[in-house]
């Protein structure tokens, strides 16, 4: 889904304490739709805009509602886009 190797969502999964996918009886990480938005929002703030982890710690520590809010924004936006894109190409 991201375009990034299992390990990596498991780095992420060690490194911040908003990850907390459920494990089956096999030990399988059975991820909710907030974990897959969780790991959405960390990928775009490390792989899109260049943070580093100690970085996106740091912003995710005490303005988790503002990064949330910030991420339905563009979510939103890039639907609209998508949207006015395929209106212009009809056209």
């Amino acid at each position: 889904m991201l375009g990034v190797p299992v390990s990596t969502v498991r780095f992420w999964e060690n490194e911040f304490r908003i990850l907390k996918p459920m494990k089956n009886k096999k030990g399988n990480r059975m991820f909710t739709a907030n974990d897959v938005k969780n790991l959405t929002i960390i990928h775009r703030l490390l792989k899109e805009e260049g943070m580093t982890i100690a970085g996106v710690k740091k912003k995710l520590s005490g303005k988790w509602d503002d990064t949330d809010r910030a991420f339905e924004i563009g979510e939103t936006l890039k639907k609209i886009r998508g949207l006015l894109v395929e209106f212009r190409d009809n056209i």
